[in-house]
């Protein structure tokens, strides 16, 4: 890719930008590390494409104790080495780590997986068996000792929002990570509206689907593929712009291939029209009733 392609890329992320509730602004498009850090054999390249995603401007990246036992975490450490502040670091908690006895360890643990000594964003990975009130107050302390920056959730439907939004410090929550994409739109019909009217933007994991049938019947579509060469595009690309055509979504797509992360970052550069997205809205069409929140 020339000079004059990456300008445009970087020129694409100072536009397209998600705002926190605190005020802080993110890309809109950041970087997944599920299933890396787990293959010896190709973990320079890993590196190396973690590390030229911060260059184009994905500054976000996503993480997760789960993610290979702390692998993910520990790859992630080694490509932000000497670079931490250019980067809006995010990790996950279990959820049998979320009480007031265990997050506290938790948290250190990633953070010395990662090497660094504060996470920009800590997320409680999915509901389990802990209280709201419980984890919260966890998180509230570990903001307090300056551990993380700012807290959220991840895989929690409206039901699951509104029982936080009304518990002690729920409110503080900045940010609530489920899977969307075009083949995965459950959350257009109610929880993607509560978000945007209580101020809190989506982060959007497997953007792209998580690989098998769903993806390449995604990335095959007829009307996608009309659309990207109109847009001298990959599907993909279409299917990325689509995921961030609002200013309330960040999508964290996982690429290990150095031309995947380009591929990525340059979706950034395309604004889909009204025309664009009422075509796929008619092949990939909005739920019509509540849906049950997709989960992988």
């Amino acid at each position: 890719m020339n000079e004059k392609k990456i300008s445009e890329i970087k020129h694409a992320f100072a536009k397209r930008v998600v705002t926190l509730p605190d005020g802080t602004s993110l890309p809109s498009l950041g970087q997944g590390t599920w299933y890396m850090g787990e293959n010896p054999q190709v973990r320079d390249k890993e590196i190396k494409a973690l590390q030229l995603g911060l260059e184009l401007g994905m500054t976000l990246i996503d993480t997760a104790e789960m993610y290979g036992n702390g692998d993910s975490e520990r790859l992630v450490g080694e490509a932000i080495k000497g670079r931490r502040d250019e980067v809006f670091l995010v990790s996950k908690v279990y959820p049998h780590h979320a009480g007031l006895d265990m997050i506290s360890k938790a948290c250190e643990n990633s953070l010395k997986r990662l090497g660094t000594d504060h996470l920009d964003l800590y997320l409680l990975h999915w509901r389990g068996r802990v209280p709201l009130a419980e984890t919260i107050e966890g998180m509230e302390k570990l903001r307090e000792e300056g551990k993380i920056l700012r807290w959220g959730v991840s895989n929690f439907d409206t039901d699951d929002m509104e029982e936080l939004w009304n518990t002690v410090n729920g409110k503080n929550s900045v940010t609530n990570q489920v899977l969307y994409h075009l083949g995965s739109r459950g959350i257009d019909y109610n929880l993607l509206p509560w978000q945007r009217k209580h101020n809190m933007p989506i982060m959007a994991y497997s953007p792209l689907a998580q690989g098998g049938s769903l993806r390449r019947q995604l990335l095959s579509d007829p009307t996608i593929l009309d659309i990207a060469d109109k847009y001298n595009a990959q599907p993909l690309q279409i299917a990325l712009a689509w995921t961030i055509r609002s200013n309330n979504v960040i999508a964290i797509p996982k690429a290990v291939q150095e031309e995947h992360v380009l591929a990525n970052a340059e979706a950034a550069t395309i604004e889909l029209t009204e025309e664009d997205l009422n075509r796929l809205d008619q092949v990939f069409p909005k739920p019509t009733r509540k849906m049950p929140l997709d989960i992988i």
